[in-house]
C-alpha cells in the first residue's frame, strides 16, 4: 500500500467511523417504527429492511450523489457541485429522512473544516447553494482531499448499513454477534452497488422505498421513541 493509499484509508475510516460528530447515533431511518410495528422482528428481517434501504432506498441515491458530488469536486465545477447539492436536497422521501441527512451532512462539513482542513475545501463548500446532505458532503470532501472515489463509494455505504444495524442491535434487541453477522452478510449488496455507482451518471439516480418512507412518516407521530427518524 503506497503513502497515499494508507492516508485515504486513515481519512475514511475516521470521517466515517461512528466517533465522527455528526450525530448518525440519533436517527434510525424509519426502522423504530418497523420495530414497533413489528416489520423488524428478527435479525433476518433486520438485514431484509437494510438491503432494501441499500438498493432501492438512501443507499443507492446516496451512493449516485456521492459520485456526481466528487466529480464536480474533482474538476472544481463549482455550478455543477451546486446542482448536485441542491438535487440532494430535494430528493427525501419524508421530513425526517431530510432531516436526518442535512444535518448529518452539515455537521460533518463543520467538523472537517475544523480538523481536516484541505487547499480548496473551503471554497468548494461556499459553492454549495443548499444545506447539503451527507453524501454530498462526504463526495466533495473526499475529492478535495484526494480520496479516490470508489474506496469512498464502500466506506460511505458500509458506514450507512453499519448505522442502521446498530440501531437495529437496540431496537430489536438482536446481540452484538448477530448484528455483526448482518454486517457481513451485507458485503456482497454494498460492493455491487459500489460498483454500479461509481459507474452511474446523475439521471441514474433514484429512491423507490414506499415502505421505508412510509416508516419514517409514521415515526414522526410516534409517541415513545428513541431516535430522531
Amino acid at each position: 500500500m503506497t503513502d497515499p493509499e494508507a492516508a485515504a484509508l486513515y481519512r475514511l475510516m475516521a470521517w466515517l467511523s461512528p466517533s465522527y460528530p455528526v450525530g448518525g447515533y440519533s436517527y434510525s431511518h424509519g426502522l423504530e417504527w418497523a420495530v414497533e410495528e413489528g416489520l423488524v422482528r428478527t435479525a433476518s428481517d433486520l438485514e431484509d429492511f437494510v438491503a432494501a434501504a441499500l438498493a432501492f432506498g438512501s443507499g443507492w441515491g446516496d451512493a449516485v450523489l456521492l459520485a456526481a458530488a466528487w466529480r464536480a469536486a474533482a474538476a472544481g465545477d463549482d455550478a455543477g457541485l451546486a446542482a448536485v447539492a441542491e438535487l440532494g436536497a430535494a430528493l427525501r422521501g419524508a421530513a425526517e429522512l431530510a432531516l436526518e441527512s442535512t444535518q448529518q451532512g452539515q455537521a460533518f462539513l463543520k467538523a472537517t473544516l475544523a480538523a481536516w482542513p484541505a487547499p480548496g475545501l473551503a471554497a468548494r463548500i461556499a459553492a454549495l447553494n443548499a444545506p447539503p446532505v451527507l453524501p454530498v458532503a462526504v463526495g466533495c470532501v473526499a475529492a478535495v482531499h484526494g480520496v479516490p472515489l470508489g474506496p469512498a463509494l464502500a466506506a460511505y455505504l458500509q458506514s450507512f448499513a453499519a448505522s442502521l444495524v446498530s440501531a437495529g442491535v437496540r431496537l430489536v434487541p438482536l446481540g452484538q454477534s448477530a448484528g455483526q453477522a448482518v454486517i457481513a452478510a451485507l458485503e456482497g449488496r454494498v460492493l455491487a452497488l459500489t460498483r454500479r455507482a461509481a459507474a452511474a451518471k446523475l439521471e441514474d439516480i433514484a429512491f423507490a422505498s414506499p415502505v421505508i418512507d412510509w416508516c419514517a412518516m409514521r415515526h414522526e407521530t410516534q409517541t415513545t421513541r428513541l431516535y430522531r427518524s
